[in-house]
């Protein structure tokens, strides 16, 4: 018989049959979260490794052979980095409380906590583990997962929005040259400069999300585009010449090998911004726009210095839209595209 394996929709519930208090009873029927009881140790840990759950309930109660294994699951889940950021309840007699914290748990409770209590704290367990893994590692801003939720709620609310992809030209030959470590401050440099720029412009009517490397992706009202955008590029093109040497930043380039071994001239990095707007486009989901936002950075890299550049194509549905006549036709692009803020 096949074992079935976890997934991020499931939760692991650790127990050797001991009787559930009743706020967990309570707490699963609120959370809707499917589980999968077992009583395999050894088990957990295997299959944990190949595919992780939602979340992990170790009951700890019990004689004290059980309660050194159980507490021991933990302590091995969260010695690896990939299990580490799965989230751990253990449940535990009052006397190893501290065992189970020591182990890594992310939060511990005996069978007598209050209800409200109980609910509470592994709510806020899971928001927790929501919150650091939603963000990236390096610059703290959200992720993948938030930033499509931005976008989704941004196409929901009807509300006229930018989205802006940002995205370095010649990073990866600036890395080569400079190493890792120095191209992690350029990644960290960018996040800050987009940071600062726009919740100094649009304060909480900004977003901006990590996608990842050097890519970025930022929401804003409509009618800041022009100023935010001038601004990113005008602060980036007069920090970035300081991430180099005296000598690549006196000359304005460096030589660098490409694949063949061959050298070439590599210039300073630049910027490239790729907008995208719902003026004269109806989107209906975020992914559309994320797409469009990624076609409009490739456009922008193609042009040269530091730019943005924003997609004024208008697709037929919102056409007729603003003519005031509905219509179930598809989107069509026009073939234009029109650069601005050009540096």
């Amino acid at each position: 018989m096949t074992t079935p394996s976890f997934n991020e929709h499931v939760a692991v519930h650790l127990t050797v049959g001991q009787d559930e208090p009743s706020w967990l009873t309570a707490w699963w029927a609120s959370a809707q979260i499917p589980r999968q009881r077992t009583a395999d140790a050894e088990g957990v840990c295997a299959r944990v490794l190949k595919s992780r759950p939602r979340l992990i309930v170790i009951d700890a109660r019990g004689d004290a052979e059980w309660a050194a294994v159980a507490i021991g699951v933990c302590r091995r889940l969260k010695r690896d980095s990939y299990t580490a950021i799965i989230p751990v309840l253990v449940l535990v007699a009052a006397q190893r409380f501290a065992d189970a914290f020591d182990a890594g748990a992310d939060e511990v409770l005996h069978a007598e906590v209050s209800d409200e209590e109980a609910t509470a704290r592994v709510s806020a367990m899971l928001r927790r583990s929501d919150r650091d893994t939603d963000v990236h590692p390096s610059t703290r801003l959200p992720g993948a997962r938030e930033i499509e939720a931005e976008l989704a709620r941004r196409v929901a609310s009807g509300e006229k929005f930018a989205a802006c992809y940002a995205d370095l030209d010649h990073f990866k030959e600036f890395n080569d040259r400079y190493g890792y470590h120095r191209g992690d401050q350029v990644i960290r440099l960018l996040a800050r400069i987009l940071h600062d720029v726009i919740k100094g412009l649009c304060v909480e009517e900004g977003f901006v999300g990590h996608i990842g490397g050097d890519d970025f992706l930022c929401t804003i009202p409509l009618v800041a585009v022009p100023r935010v955008c001038d601004e990113i590029v005008r602060v980036f093109d007069e920090l970035i010449p300081w991430q180099y040497s005296e000598q690549d930043r006196r000359v304005g380039y460096f030589f660098g090998k490409d694949r063949r071994g061959q050298l070439h001239r590599v210039p300073l990095m630049t910027l490239s911004i790729g907008v995208v707007t719902n003026q004269r486009r109806h989107f209906t989901r975020g992914i559309e726009v994320s797409e469009l936002a990624t076609e409009m950075k490739g456009y922008a890299k193609t042009l040269p210095g530091s730019v943005w550049a924003v997609d004024r194509r208008r697709d037929e549905s919102a056409a007729s839209a603003s003519a005031g006549v509905s219509t179930d036709a598809p989107l069509e692009r026009q073939s234009l595209r029109s650069a601005g803020g050009a540096r």
